[in-house]
C-alpha cells in the first residue's frame, strides 16, 4: 500500500503542475517531449547505464513490452488531443480515465484476480464517480464516438501494461522496461515534434522537466505496488484516489468552485475508497 500511496500522490502532482502550466505552455507536445526527455533520463540512470543486456533472462521481453508501451503512452496522447478537439475535453477527460476498465478485465480474464463482492461494488461506485466528476450538463456530443471507445481502449491498455509485465517479466529488470517505455515514447514524440515544427521553448521545456519527475515515479512505484495489491483493487484505488487529490488541490490552492455533481462525486469516492480496501 506504501507504494501505491506513493504513486497516488506522484501522480496528483503530475496534474498540479499541468494546471499551473495551463496558461503559460503554448506547445503541449514540446512539453510532453520534455516530459519523456526526463523520464528516460531518470530510467537511464535507475538501471546504472546498462541497457543492452541480451543474456539476461526476460531482458527481449522488457525490450518488447517496453517499446509496445511507449507507442501507447504516444498514441494515447495524440488521440486523446484529437478527441478534445472533435468530441469535448469533457467526454475525452471520461473516456481516457475509464480506461481503467482494462486492466480491470484482463485482470480476471488472465491473471485469475477477481474481486470480492464488496470490491466490485467499489469499482461501480469509482465508474459513477469518474462520470459525475467530469460531466457538464449540455456539453460534449451524444452520440458514443469510435475514437472515444479507441481512446479507452489505448490508455486503457497504456495503464494495463504494469500489470502486464510484472506478470510476464522479470523484477529485476523493471527499470530497464520504464527505459525502454519512456525511450521509445521519447523518439516517437521527438519524431513528431519535428513533422509538426512544434519546437519546445524555455517554459515548454521548464514545465516537461518538473511533471517528467512525477511522471517517471508513478509509473515506477505502481510497478512496485502490483507486486503486494492485485491490479483489481490497485488501479481503480489509484485512479478514484488521484481524482480525489486533484479536486481538493484545485479547491485549496486555485480556488475552484466544484459543482454539485462533483461534490457528490468525491462522496462516492470516498465510499468506493473504503469498499475497494475491505
Amino acid at each position: 500500500m506504501f507504494f501505491l500511496i506513493l504513486s497516488i500522490l506522484a501522480s496528483a502532482l503530475i496534474a498540479v503542475v499541468m494546471r499551473l502550466s495551463s496558461d503559460k505552455v503554448r506547445r503541449p507536445l514540446g512539453m510532453l517531449f520534455a516530459n519523456y526527455l526526463v523520464c528516460t533520463v531518470l530510467g537511464a540512470c535507475y538501471t546504472d547505464f546498462r541497457i543492452f543486456l541480451p543474456e539476461e533472462p526476460g531482458y527481449f521481453t522488457a525490450l518488447g513490452l517496453g517499446i509496445f508501451n511507449g507507442f501507447l503512452y504516444l498514441s494515447s496522447f495524440v488521440l486523446y488531443q484529437y478527441n478534445t478537439r472533435k468530441n469535448g475535453i469533457v467526454l475525452s477527460s471520461i473516456f481516457m480515465k475509464l480506461g481503467l476498465l482494462v486492466p480491470m478485465v484482463l485482470s480476471v480474464l488472465f491473471f485469475n484476480e477477481f474481486p470480492s463482492l464488496l470490491q466490485t461494488l467499489g469499482f461501480l461506485l469509482a465508474v459513477i464517480a469518474i462520470v459525475l466528476i467530469n460531466y457538464q450538463k449540455g456539453s460534449g456530443k451524444s452520440r458514443l464516438a469510435l475514437e472515444l471507445l479507441l481512446l479507452l481502449l489505448l490508455g486503457g491498455c497504456a495503464d494495463a501494461m504494469s500489470k502486464v509485465f510484472q506478470v510476464l517479466g522479470t523484477e529485476a529488470l523493471s527499470d530497464q522496461f520504464l527505459l525502454f517505455t519512456y525511450g521509445m515514447a521519447f523518439l516517437l514524440c521527438t519524431c513528431l515534434v519535428i513533422l509538426r515544427k512544434e519546437f519546445p521553448g524555455k517554459q515548454e521545456l521548464f514545465f516537461g522537466a518538473l511533471i517528467g519527475i512525477p511522471n517517471f515515479f508513478s509509473t515506477k512505484t505502481m510497478l512496485a505496488a502490483l507486486t503486494d495489491i492485485s491490479a483489481v483493487v490497485a488501479y481503480p484505488t489509484f485512479s478514484v484516489s488521484t481524482m480525489l487529490m486533484v479536486t481538493l488541490a484545485g479547491t485549496v490552492f486555485f480556488r475552484e468552485k466544484l459543482t454539485k455533481n462533483q461534490w457528490i462525486a468525491l462522496g462516492i469516492i470516498l465510499v468506493a475508497l473504503a469498499l475497494l480496501n475491505l
